[in-house]
């Protein structure tokens, strides 16, 4: 056992990490990942950051903000989000600053590009607002900001698995962590704590999530009271690679790609008649299973058509190099030949643990903080996504809002008081290590992660029902009682990829009982959660946010935030 002491410990090397980082250069400072912070899933946004820059066409913030507003289906709140669209462009700026090699426009400036529900004049037409690096954005912010990092002398922890939060009398005062290459348990003792751990796309079979991505940091909150919000919106990407899940950004739609079925019918005319394929995500991941539905899957099959062959090998080698690579190496065709199966894939986890707009954790539906804790990025729910999130707006968050962190954080840490060394922090998780070295008889975790994934695809996904959602519910107690029983191969200290997966399960079993929860709970259609039973969204009960809440007893209880309505009251979504 290692302790350790530092001002601030961050949680999570991706976007919102590194950039709450940078803010906190100077003081004793550390970064906590899983992953050797280069392979942060940061680095696989494609097509682009958002920012009304105005490059090649008129552009403003307040557009932004509208699309944004829009988008999310009213769920969005709205402070937050004209927050995000305003500072989206100083971040861009400094980003370019900082090195960040953006393509540009014949006259030097930043290039943009169309993407998905990003529109001029309040929804006429769409508008070029995604900045770019080919479609290898979020690789180079990653890049540009770990370089920053290294530059400013900010410590790194590399392949560090949190286990716990250690949360005393309201106040969080550190981590616990497991060194994975030697088995051994470091408590990282800090007055202020930033969980930027990502998302929980692994939650379902076909998902564009790396293996990474099991939502710890939104687990391990929720397990130390903290409630969670909008749990109940999980967006599925349209194109994701058939059976696969692989993506292919919006960027490919954006530079002229379009969806088309069995028939070779350019479908999404007859649904968004003004954007066509690059209307919002949730609209199009549906409209492809309706599709499939009524028999217009190609020869009959459960897969649609993206088709790049009116772009040329001229576009797709330069604007569009690693879609046209992943095509290639999974699928073993020519983009510039051949049609691309795709079918939707999960994708974004809109909820998480609750923010107020300078990353402070919040335990109510009065906005009250737990002192010294903070999330940033897609673990955490600002709300600037609401119901479903538009491309290109991740980047935009986890940048302003890694870096509002950051500052409120340093700002804090000038008055905040340094509390006795905790005793014995580790015991918890002790323990549960030695249960799992332990058992040697059950199943492995594998099969019931296996079981778990098929079950919220089938039942989860985009289409849910009342009836689909109980049956889910059910089916995840029965997963719990196997994971009780559930053994290890590896009984071994040095990286026992074996013992982190089983704990990964754990995070995912209770991220989907609070997803099935909010999902059965909320009897609505709105943005991703779309209710067969219900199909039509109700502003009138259900303009509002649910706080999901687990007891000491695991019986779980709702709460109710009201959505934050400045300037664009809530209109029926028309594209």
């Amino acid at each position: 056992m290692t302790e350790h002491t530092f001002d601030a410990v961050i949680v999570g090397a991706g976007g919102a990490g590194l950039r709450a980082a940078l803010e906190l250069a100077g003081q004793r400072v550390a970064v906590v990942s899983k992953l050797y912070p280069p392979r942060s899933h940061t680095g696989t946004a494609q097509g682009g950051i958002g920012a009304a820059l105005g490059n090649l066409e008129e552009d403003y913030p307040e557009w932004h903000t509208f699309d944004t507003v829009k988008g999310g289906d009213y769920l969005v709140d709205q402070d937050a989000a004209e927050l995000m669209c305003q500072e989206a462009v100083e971040t861009v700026y400094e980003l370019e600053h900082w090195g960040l090699p953006f393509d540009r426009t014949p006259d030097g400036r930043i290039a943009q590009r169309r993407f998905g529900g990003h529109t001029r004049n309040f929804g006429e037409a769409p508008v070029r607002r995604a900045c770019h690096a080919a479609d290898r954005t979020g690789h180079m912010i990653l890049q540009t900001l770990y370089q920053q990092c290294i530059r400013h002398d900010v410590r790194f922890f590399n392949e560090f698995q949190m286990l716990d939060l250690l949360v005393d009398e309201g106040t969080c005062r550190g981590i616990v962590a497991y060194e994975t290459s030697t088995g051994e348990l470091h408590t990282f003792h800090a007055p202020a704590v930033l969980l930027a751990t990502g998302g929980f796309g692994r939650l379902y079979r076909v998902t564009s999530n790396a293996h990474a991505l099991t939502g710890d940091g939104v687990a391990i909150a929720w397990r130390r009271g903290i409630p969670l919000m909008d749990m109940e919106f999980f967006q599925f990407h349209p194109t994701g690679l058939y059976r696969l899940g692989i993506l292919l950004s919006e960027a490919a739609r954006g530079e002229g790609a379009v969806l088309l079925n069995r028939h070779g019918e350019r479908f999404m005319e007859r649904y968004a008649p003004t954007l066509k394929d690059l209307a919002p995500r949730d609209m199009i991941s549906r409209v492809m299973y309706q599709e499939i539905r009524a028999g217009n899957g190609i020869d009959g099959k459960d897969f649609l058509h993206l088709d790049f062959r009116h772009l040329g090998r001229k576009v797709l080698e330069e604007k569009l190099p690693d879609i046209t690579e992943f095509v290639r190496t999974y699928l073993g065709i020519d983009p510039a030949e051949q049609p691309v199966p795709v079918v939707p894939t999960a994708h974004y986890a809109m909820g998480g643990i609750p923010t107020n707009n300078d990353g402070q954790v919040i335990v109510d539906e009065r906005g009250t903080p737990l002192r010294g804790l903070y999330a940033a990025g897609e673990c955490a729910c600002v709300s600037v996504h609401g119901a479903n999130r538009l491309g290109t707006n991740s980047l935009v968050d986890i940048l302003v809002f890694g870096r509002r962190a950051g500052r409120h954080m340093a700002a804090y840490l000038r008055q905040a008081a340094r509390e006795p060394v905790m005793v014995n922090p580790h015991s918890t998780v002790e323990a549960q290590l030695r249960e799992w070295q332990a058992r040697s008889q059950g199943e492995p975790p594998a099969r019931i992660r296996d079981d778990l994934q098929a079950l919220m695809m089938d039942k989860v996904s985009v289409f849910r029902s009342g009836s689909g959602l109980a049956e889910a519910a059910e089916g995840l107690r029965a997963l719990r009682e196997r994971y009780g029983r559930a053994r290890l191969d590896d009984r071994g200290r040095r990286f026992n990829q074996d013992l982190l997966e089983a704990i990964e399960l754990g995070f995912l079993l209770d991220l989907a009982e609070a997803t099935v929860a909010a999902a059965l709970h909320r009897t609505e259609s709105r943005g991703a959660h779309y209710r067969e039973d219900y199909p039509r969204r109700d502003d009138a009960q259900w303009l509002k946010h649910i706080l999901v809440y687990r007891g000491e007893d695991g019986r779980i209880s709702f709460r109710y935030k009201p959505v934050v309505i400045t300037r664009f009251p809530p209109k029926e979504r028309t594209y």
